[in-house]
């Protein structure tokens, strides 16, 4: 019973212990949110120095001499002042007061204060020491201000005590929020991740002051994303919330973000942000055929390498993780048919890998796997990774063109056979149900020559004979047409050797000349001479040699069969001579050992040529064998005899081009008005301009538009007027050069007409004046009035004149007769 009071007294002294120490905490709370300008002075004066009382206290030091050196203490010291920020009320806020000792309150003493933010944020009452914030400060803008004060005597502005500098501090109250700077956030997760993997950090900043209070502790809370997504409070990492979420089934969240200050009590302020967490990718979906079985079909007309049919597995996956390969594993058409990869779509293609026959079998059955190639071994319980489908595939019947049984075909025929002969025979046939007949030709493109002809079945004979030497090979097409279907044809290829019969007479293997020296020796080898044969040359071909009967007793030369299909020529005789005979030949007749046996006689050149002692031949009289090297006498004589012809030709051209044809109208140094032409030309009227020339009007001293006088001097010069002057054009309007003229004459008096004869090679349709000239006038009697002469201007003012006193006095006379 005494222990169990015992340790009933030890727990409600706990109790009360842990009573109190709860009291304490709540006062100290208290205590540090007080506001107002209450515990700003309370504040200050507790931060006081606690000797700022005491004046006159002073510390002695003994100097030199005995001397006796007093310091003075000064009379006020401070540390800080606090203000709050933000304060808002009517009256300034008082921040604190200075006093100094020295001052007795009879204002004598003076305050003044100097430095951040004095006169304009901070006034001091120079009378009291009071010390007022006249405006609203943030401590986010500037957290404390640095002063300067000091005592002066007010009537002489004398320190009373040194100049003393203090710290007015803002005291930080919670008004701004948390922010984050660097929002929104992204962030990527791979799907399928565990409870609690780390997705991103988000970090929120608070401006206010972290050293006091807890305006400045962040606490970080999920506002959206539950239940996917869970945030450390402390530190605001972001982790997953639930198992196995899935990208395929969503790929996205966007989650909110709280970070609350105080603590994340209430009254704190907050701030948001948005991250979008995207799902990342793993392989954890196999690969799945929509369907079990496909069914395909292919056309027995295609060909190899044609595509059949495409199929595709689905895998929601992405990237690498999606990809599916595939294969055929099983079917009895894989020896028909192969697959390939798309490597766009990822499909798998299947092709022809032979030609299928719809008569020979008619369906075929594949079996195709798909797997995924990248596994995630962490997903391997999920597996297998693959997934198998079969195709059927049929094959449709086709009209298909003839089949030759064979490929191609190779035949051989004799040369010179006879027309008709059968070459080879080629068959082809109809693969189709229906089995139709077939048709065939030869394409005359492959035959041009014709050499060949075909029958309805198919067997080649010759259209004439073949010569083998002409053409060994004969390499033609056979198109075989079905009759009955659609007309479609194969084509096969035939090579036709032609086969060698003796029929070529052998040759001389070269047709050189022999050449012999004159002092030959007898019995000595000048020639050995070979043999050839157009036709096939079998190696057990033999040629012999033999002079030809008309030469056989020959006694110049000999020959001897050498038996290896050669022949030695020998000479029977010395002294020969290029001058006597240069030149011989001997017939040699060769035959071959071929069946029938063919021989030909060939004629051997031997010339004869001057030698030296060593049997060095110098020359021989080959000379129409020899281009000569230099043209002869005749030929440039001849050459000479060209090029003169050709000059004198180019001369006489030159001069015919060159020679002028006489003028009707010869002109001579004298004006021609003094003239008097006679010609002999009669023209083609106004409208011929080709018989005459009409720059014989133009009078070539009046091309200046003055025509001086040459018989008498003119006793006044008359200007010349405009227009005059101008020179007439050549114009093949003579009407209008006329009229020119006569105007020109009209205007100027010292023009013509007088003593001289004009000539116009003009002829026109008739004249109502007649004819102008005055010696025909004079030789002639006539009735006619030449009173009109009056009227036709100065020019004719002489003529007028002449005419007129003829008149008068003819009549003169005529009335002393009456009389």
């Amino acid at each position: 019973m005494p222990a169990l009071i015992a340790k009933r007294q030890g727990l409600g002294l706990l109790r009360a212990l842990l009573v109190l120490l709860g009291i304490s905490v709540l006062c100290g709370v208290a205590l540090g949110t007080r506001k107002g300008h209450a515990n700003l002075d309370h504040r200050s004066q507790r931060h006081r120095h606690p000797g700022h009382l005491s004046l006159h206290r002073h510390r002695q030091r003994t100097g030199k001499e005995g001397q006796v050196l007093h310091r003075s203490k000064r009379g006020w010291v401070w540390n800080q002042f606090f203000v709050i920020e933000e304060y808002t009320g009517p009256d300034p806020v008082l921040v604190g007061r200075l006093h100094s000792d020295v001052d007795k309150g009879d204002g004598t003493i003076k305050y003044i204060l100097s430095g951040e933010g004095a006169g304009t944020i901070f006034v001091i009452d120079d009378k009291t020491g009071n010390i007022h914030a006249t405006k609203t400060l943030d401590r986010e803008e500037q957290a404390q201000y640095t002063l300067t004060a000091q005592a002066v005597a007010r009537d002489t502005n004398e320190p009373l005590e040194p100049p003393s500098e203090f710290i007015v501090k803002v005291q930080d109250i919670n008004d701004n929020p948390p922010e984050f700077l660097h929002g929104p956030y992204y962030a990527r997760v791979p799907e399928m991740s565990n409870v609690g993997t780390s997705v991103m950090q988000v970090t929120a900043t608070d401006a206010d002051d972290p050293t006091y209070g807890n305006s400045a502790r962040l606490v970080y809370s999920i506002l959206q994303g539950q239940p996917y997504f869970s945030v450390e409070p402390q530190t605001g990492i972001i982790r997953t919330a639930l198992p196995n979420m899935d990208r395929e089934a969503r790929q996205e969240y966007d989650v909110v973000i709280q970070a609350k200050d105080m603590g994340g009590h209430m009254g704190g302020l907050s701030g948001t942000t948005e991250v979008k967490i995207t799902l990342t990718d793993v392989n954890d979906n196999p690969p799945k055929f929509p369907q079990s079985v496909y069914t395909m079909s292919v056309s027995e007309d295609k060909v190899a390498g044609e595509e059949v049919g495409r199929l595709k597995a689905k895998d929601p996956d992405l990237g690498d993780n999606g990809l599916v390969n595939y294969r055929l594993i099983d079917g009895d058409g894989m020896g028909m048919f192969e697959l390939s990869t798309n490597s766009e779509t990822r499909e798998a293609v299947i092709k022809l890998k032979k030609q299928v026959d719809f008569e020979t079998k008619r369906s075929y059955t594949l079996k195709v796997e798909g797997a995924n190639p990248h596994i995630d071994p962490r997903f391997l319980a999920w597996g297998p990774y693959k997934d198998e489908a079969t195709i059927k595939i049929s094959v449709e019947d086709a009209d298909e063109p003839p089949v030759f049984i064979a490929p191609s075909y190779t035949f051989e025929v004799e040369e010179n056979a006879p027309r008709g002969t059968l070459v080879g025979q080629v068959h082809a046939k109809d693969t189709d149900v229906a089995n139709n007949p077939v048709r065939y030709m030869i394409p005359r493109y492959t035959d041009v020559d014709q050499f060949f002809s075909i029958s309805e079945d198919g067997k080649i004979t010759t259209n004439r004979p073949l010569d083998r030497e002409t053409q060994l090979w004969h390499n033609i097409s056979v198109s075989a047409t079905e009759i009955g279907g659609h007309h479609q044809d194969t084509k096969v290829r035939v090579n036709i050797k032609v086969k060698d019969v003796n029929d070529n007479s052998p040759e001389f293997a070269t047709n050189n000349e022999v050449l012999m020296c004159e002092n030959v020796a007898p019995g000595k080898v000048i020639e050995t001479v070979s043999a050839m044969d157009k036709d096939e040359m079998a190696h057990r071909q033999h040629f012999t040699f033999s002079l030809a009967p008309e030469v056989a007793h020959n006694q110049n030369f000999s020959l001897k069969d050498n038996r290896d299909s050669t022949a030695s020529i020998y000479v029977l005789r010395k002294g020969f001579s290029r001058l006597t005979q240069d030149v011989y030949y001997l017939p040699v007749e060769i035959n071959d050992n071929g069946f029938p046996s063919m021989s030909s006689t060939n004629t051997l050149t031997i010339r004869v040529c001057s030698c030296d002692s060593k049997d060095t031949i110098l020359s021989c009289n080959v000379e129409p064998y020899v281009l000569p090297a230099g043209l002869s006498t005749g030929a440039l004589i001849a050459i000479l005899a060209c090029i003169v012809i050709l000059l004198a030709i180019v001369v006489l051209f030159v001069a015919l081009r060159r020679q002028k044809k006489e003028p009707l109208i010869v002109f001579e140094e004298e004006d021609i008005r003094e003239n008097i032409i006679t010609y002999d030309d009669e023209g083609g009227g106004e409208e011929d301009t080709e018989a005459f020339d009409i720059a014989t009007l133009q009078n070539p001293d009046g091309a200046n538009g003055f025509l001086p006088r040459k018989d008498i001097k003119p006793e006044l010069q008359y200007p010349i007027r405009p227009g005059i002057g101008r020179p007439v054009p050549n114009s093949v309007d003579v009407d209008d050069f006329i009229k020119t003229r006569i105007a020109e004459a009209d205007s100027d008096p010292t023009a013509p007409p007088y003593d001289s004869i004009q000539i116009y090679g003009y002829e026109g349709r008739g004249s109502l004046a007649g004819s102008l000239s005055s010696l025909e006038s004079v030789t002639t009697e006539s009735d006619l009035d030449y009173d009109y002469l009056q009227s036709w201007g100065p020019r004719f003012r002489k003529l007028a004149d002449l005419y007129g006193t003829k008149d008068c006095s003819v009549l003169d006379e005529d009335d002393g007769e009456d009389s």
